[in-house]
């Protein structure tokens, strides 16, 4: 099995942590590792360095390079610029087509959690049986959700239709994208719905006829990428063409148009969070919502529901804080409730904009 992770995010619901010269992926987040050296981890032994792929922007391949030191210089995907996440299939299935093009394939994120990684390792090897005997098929990796969340995608699926191992896999039906809150509490109860991670596995072969058959104008581009594989020309042809391809994400793209008969679904209870924001990155950490998530030199009195994250030397102090973040680091101190995390993102917007733009 092929595996391409994905990390060429910027991650502004993560800063002041997260910036354009040092992204969330490659920022220790959960311990002394990087999310994207987590990412690896698990899938280790069982795939490859090898067979391992790392989709990024080009100016990120430094960082790439020093956080996974084993990972094969070529086997890092440079993107020109950020075209959102259609065009960095595109990129990665037209390499994959030319050099692996019926092996199967599982497309990950660099900015997750998965804590049940055992069950993680067993579903995709049954998951890679399926896709070896059915080249034709996509099958969506999904959560086993754990409460009503209103930020998560959803996919609905239908009856059992094979089953490996100890695992299920269901029709495919439908994805439902940020419902409101009455709807996610109505997904919860119908046990027919699940979180969606973005995780699928399939074949670089698939993934071609898709873009083909949905996407002519990026197949046009990715025909030029293919062709230039392995030849002089590949980074002068991807550094021309992958501008040129319109900005959609891979969801939009393909996913939504695909024909049902042709994708699985598996839900299962992996562990998943994705960390890519810090009330997510606490719901992910906390064993209870009142407890209390905390690094670096940290000192609370009387606080509940809060994440105070400390990377700096100074000690902070936090009183009667209830459902609040705290993060400090050498040049910004953020502190919010934890529910107003989505304006994070348009207030580094207005930092880009002023004297402030060396904080983004």
């Amino acid at each position: 099995m092929k595996a391409v992770i994905f990390a060429g995010g910027v991650g502004t619901r993560l800063w002041p942590l997260s910036r354009k010269s040092s992204p969330k992926q490659f920022e220790k987040v959960i311990g002394d590792k990087s999310t994207l050296q987590l990412a690896v981890e698990r899938l280790l032994p069982e795939i490859n360095w090898s067979d391992i792929y790392v989709a990024t922007s080009q100016r990120y391949i430094p960082a790439v390079s020093k956080h996974l030191p084993k990972l094969p210089k070529t086997n890092i995907i440079g993107e020109p610029e950020t075209r959102d996440v259609g065009p960095a299939v595109a990129l990665a299935t037209s390499i994959l087509f030319k050099t692996h093009p019926s092996t199967p394939l599982v497309i990950l994120w660099s900015d997750h959690i998965v804590k049940n990684q055992e069950i993680f390792k067993r579903l995709l090897t049954q998951c890679e049986k399926i896709i070896s005997n059915d080249k034709d098929t996509i099958i969506l990796i999904s959560q086993k959700p754990r409460f009503a969340s209103q930020n998560l995608g959803w996919i609905k699926f239908g009856h059992p239709k094979a089953r490996k191992e100890d695992f299920d896999f269901y029709s495919f039906e439908s994805f439902h994208y940020r419902p409101i809150l009455s709807q996610a509490q109505q997904f919860m109860k119908s046990g027919h719905y699940a979180w969606n991670l973005g995780y699928f596995v399939t074949t670089s072969h698939f993934l071609w006829k898709l873009f083909e058959k949905y996407q002519p104008e990026i197949f046009e581009g990715m025909k030029n990428i293919y062709h230039s594989v392995g030849t002089p020309h590949f980074q002068k042809t991807v550094k021309s063409v992958y501008p040129t391809l319109p900005k959609v994400s891979f969801d939009n793209a393909i996913l939504e148009r695909i024909e049902k008969e042709n994708a699985l679904v598996v839900c299962q209870d992996i562990g998943w969070s994705d960390v890519g924001a810090w009330e997510a990155l606490k719901e992910a950490l906390q064993t209870s919502p009142e407890q209390n998530v905390i690094s670096g030199k940290v000192l609370l009195n009387d606080c509940i529901d809060t994440l105070v994250y400390n990377y700096t030397d100074q000690l902070v102090v936090s009183i009667d804080l209830n459902g609040f973040l705290v993060v400090n680091t050498n040049d910004v101190v953020l502190v919010c409730h934890k529910n107003s995390v989505p304006k994070i993102k348009k207030l580094v917007q207005k930092l880009a904009q002023g004297d402030n733009e060396h904080l983004v």
